[in-house]
C-alpha cells in the first residue's frame, strides 16, 4: 500500500511519498534528487534509537556521507539555542550549499531542521522524514520552518521547502498515545477546512483516540487525503498571501493557550483542539455556520480523546493579549480561521473582542 502526493510550486516542486516500510529506501529515494554527498542527520535521542541506524545505513548504501546532530525532545527546546547545535554540526562536518540535512522526527525537530537548513550558507536541501502523525499530515509539508520566541511559537522562521518528504506509517507503532491524539487534531481540522469527505470518513470510524482502533487500510487514506488537502493549499498560496491563513484554524487560540503555559501542559495538537472549538462557536454565534456543524465537530474532538476546555487556571485577559502578538494580527486586528461548512472555512479579522471573551469563559 502506498501513495504518493506531489506538491506543485512555481520554484521547486517535490513529492510526498507514502508507503509502509520505506524507512529503509530513503537513501535510494535520495539518490535521483541530486542532493549533494554530505548529509546531516538531525533527530532526537529516542528517535535516532529506534531509526537512525536503519536510515544512516539507507543513506550510506546510497552513497551519501552521513554525520548526526541528535537534539533534546520537546517544544520547550525549539530555541535558537538548539538551532545552534545544527549549524555547530554543520560547520564541523563541512556542510556545502550542495549538501543536505535530512529530519527524522516530529515536527519540531522538522521545524528547526527546516529553519537551520533554509539559513546555512543561505539555504541548503532539506529532506523532511516525519514519524509523528501530526508532521506526517503538517509540519513536514509546505515550507514552514521556524524556533519560538518566549513570548510566542514560531515568530523567527522562514519558507523553505523539501526536496521530498518521506512518511512511513510502521513508524507510528512507536508513537505514545498521546502524540497520536495530537496529530488528529490535525488531520480533522482539515476535514472541516478543506476535505468533507475526508470528515465523514472519521466520523463512520467508531474511536480516533488510538491508532489501534484504526484500520491500516484507513490510516493510509486519512495520511494521503491530509497531505493532499495541504498539498492543494500550498500549491495554489506558498508563502500565506491568502488562501493558505485557513490552515491555521484552531491556532489562533491554540497558539496563545500553549505558549502561555509553557508548552509543557497541552501539545500541539491538544491546543489546536481547543482553538477549533473556539473557532466554531466563534463561528455560530457570528452566524457564519451552524450549530449541527458544531456539534459534529465536537463529537469528533472528543472521540480523538482531545481536550474542549481551557487548561486552568489560564487568565482570559492574558489569552487575549497573546493574541495581539500573533503573527496572524494585520492592523492591529486578529484574524480568525472560522468555519463556513463542513469542508470550508474563511479568514476574518470581524471577531469583536468582548465575544471572543464570552466563548473563552464559556471553556473554563
Amino acid at each position: 500500500m502506498a501513495s504518493v502526493v506531489r506538491v506543485n510550486l512555481p520554484q521547486q516542486s517535490y513529492e510526498i511519498a507514502i508507503a509502509c516500510g520505506s524507512l529503509g529506501e530513503l537513501g535510494a529515494q535520495m539518490q535521483p534528487l541530486q542532493l549533494g554527498k554530505k548529509v546531516l542527520l538531525v533527530s532526537n535521542p529516542v528517535l535516532y534509537r529506534h531509526y537512525g541506524e536503519q536510515v544512516q545505513a539507507s543513506l550510506k548504501t546510497a552513497g551519501f556521507e552521513v554525520a548526526s546532530c541528535i537534539l533534546p525532545a520537546g517544544e520547550q527546546y525549539k530555541t535558537l539555542k538548539s538551532l545552534q547545535k545544527i549549524y555547530d554540526a554543520a560547520l564541523e562536518n563541512r556542510l556545502e550549499r550542495s549538501s543536505t540535512m535530512v529530519a527524522l522526527g516530529g515536527g519540531v525537530v522538522g521545524d528547526m531542521t527546516g529553519f537551520a537548513a533554509a539559513t546555512w550558507l543561505r539555504g541548503i536541501n532539506v529532506v523532511q522524514v516525519p514519524t509523528t502523525l501530526l508532521a506526517m499530515v503538517d509540519a513536514s509539508i509546505g515550507g514552514k520552518t521556524g524556533v519560538n520566541h518566549p513570548q510566542g511559537k514560531n515568530l523567527i522562521g522562514a519558507f523553505h521547502q523539501p526536496r521530498l518528504v518521506l512518511i512511513d506509517p510502521d513508524v507510528l507503532k512507536t508513537l505514545p498515545a498521546r502524540e497520536f491524539r495530537a496529530g488528529m487534531a490535525e488531520v480533522i481540522k482539515y476535514g472541516v477546512i478543506w476535505d468533507a469527505e475526508l470528515f465523514v470518513k472519521l466520523e463512520e470510524c467508531k474511536r480516533l483516540d488510538q491508532m489501534r482502533y484504526v484500520s491500516a487500510d484507513l490510516l493510509l487514506e486519512i495520511l494521503s487525503r491530509s497531505c493532499q488537502s495541504k498539498a492543494d493549499v500550498v500549491s495554489k498560496d506558498e508563502k500565506e498571501s491568502g488562501l493558505r491563513a485557513i490552515l491555521n484554524y484552531g491556532h489562533t487560540i491554540g497558539h496563545a493557550v500553549e505558549s502561555l503555559t509553557g508548552y509543557k501542559v497541552v501539545n500541539h495538537g491538544e491546543a489546536v483542539g481547543i482553538g477549533m472549538v473556539a473557532a466554531s462557536q466563534l463561528a455560530v454565534e457570528l452566524q457564519m455556520w451552524d450549530k449541527d456543524c458544531d456539534h459534529r465537530q465536537l463529537a469528533l474532538i472528543e472521540k480523538a480523546g482531545l481536550p474542549t476546555q481551557l487548561p486552568a487556571p489560564l487568565d482570559i485577559d492574558k489569552i487575549l493579549e497573546s493574541l495581539q502578538s500573533d503573527k496572524k494580527v494585520k492592523a492591529g486586528k486578529v484574524r480568525f480561521v472560522l468555519p463556513e461548512k463542513i469542508g470550508a472555512a474563511t479568514v476574518t479579522d470581524q471577531v469583536p473582542a468582548d465575544l471572543i471573551r464570552q466563548v473563552l469563559q464559556g471553556m473554563q
